[in-house]
């Protein structure tokens, strides 16, 4: 059963190394992080305030709760076949008045059979000479966020995170894939952000892989040569893959609530820019991918959360279109500096029901 995921695996290196623009390039990347964001369907860039936004918007970072956090996420897709990890954490320097953040996210289908070496050189079947290897996308994101606030003001970022004012930061990201002994990139790329509070409302603009974001790939054609000949494949050459920027705008609305109850409310536009894709607004080259979510609080301990996205227009058997989403749940509780959020969410195909479990935690450090 397993051989056959290698194969397929060698099957999707010419897709990597044929062209130079890909419109679903480091797609690893779009998953997401914090089981917050999987609950409102990612909908989080003008309210997330805490260390997950290194991931979403750097500029929310200033506005934690405490002056260091750190949070890790774990869940498993496709039955169990891909594991998908992140850690992050970030702090308070210079007087408080910037934040710096670090995230690692790790996305991989591990002990994959490698059965290249099956027949031995006099054509015998020798088991022993299947290995395994991995399939794993690595992210590391280096965060940088300040609030705009008036000189000589000394106090806390968690004294000022209810403030109106403006927040930006950007984000360095370094990029690793590798298949085995059989390739490996590496790649760079740049993020900024941007958050303003005005009252109950808060605006944000991300804008993702803003100066195109490289991926320089190399293959072992030596340990290819074999393979691909006798399937009779291309053997891929070194090529650079693209990333295209994509750019986010957020509206959320936090209206007082009498009362020990809060209510948090966002609408994202996900605008594209390599192409027409299956989104609500289809057009070439910006397509818009719009999503919505919601987040329901008691005294700020227990959270109750939901959303839709993925609108897409789908056909049926009998010819028939129609409009589908992507519906999202969550709960979450925050007790002192100890934080844990659930997410029902699914990254595939809703009409087959590819629902996921996410679990994350947070811990608070400091005032």
């Amino acid at each position: 059963m397993r051989q056959k995921y290698f194969f397929l695996l060698l099957l999707t290196i010419p897709f990597f190394a044929s062209a130079q623009k890909r419109k679903y390039s480091n797609e690893f990347l779009n998953i997401g992080v914090g089981s917050r964001a999987f609950g409102m369907s990612q909908s989080v860039v003008a309210s997330v305030d805490d260390v997950t936004a290194g991931y979403w918007n750097p500029a929310g970072l200033t506005s934690m709760r405490t002056n260091s956090e750190a949070s890790l996420m774990h869940s498993e897709y496709f039955a169990g076949i891909a594991k998908y990890d992140y850690l992050g954490f970030a702090t308070a320097v210079a007087d408080n008045t910037a934040v710096v953040g670090a995230s690692i996210i790790r996305f991989a289908v591990d002990d994959i059979p490698d059965t290249s070496e099956l027949i031995d050189g006099d054509g015998n079947i020798n088991y022993d000479r299947v290995k395994s290897f991995s399939a794993a996308d690595y992210a590391f994101i280096f965060s940088y966020a300040r609030k705009k606030t008036k000189a000589g003001d000394k106090r806390s970022l968690s004294a000022k995170r209810n403030e109106n004012g403006l927040s930006y930061g950007a984000n360095v990201k370094i990029i690793h894939r590798i298949i085995g002994e059989y390739g490996k990139s590496y790649g760079f790329g740049i993020d900024a952000g941007a958050q303003l509070k005005k009252g109950p409302w808060t605006f944000a603009a991300v804008g993702r892989d803003i100066t195109t974001t490289f991926n320089s790939w190399s293959y072992n054609v030596d340990k290819l040569s074999t393979v691909f000949t006798a399937t009779g494949n291309e053997i891929p050459k070194n090529s650079t893959e693209t990333t295209f920027p994509k750019i986010i705008l957020g509206t959320a609305y936090k209206p007082v609530l009498k009362g020990n109850f809060g209510l948090t409310t966002e609408v994202n536009l996900n605008l594209t820019t390599d192409g027409k894709r299956n989104v609500l607004i289809a057009a070439n080259p910006v397509s818009i991918d719009p999503t919505f979510g919601f987040e329901l609080d008691y005294k700020q301990i227990a959270f109750l959360r939901g959303g839709g996205g993925n609108i897409q227009k789908s056909t049926d058997f009998d010819g028939h279109k129609a409009y589908t989403f992507q519906p999202n749940m969550g709960v979450g509780i925050h007790i002192k500096n100890f934080a844990l959020d659930y997410a029902l969410t699914d990254i595939g195909n809703t009409s087959d029901a590819l629902y996921s479990n996410v679990f994350s935690i947070r811990l608070e450090f400091g005032k």
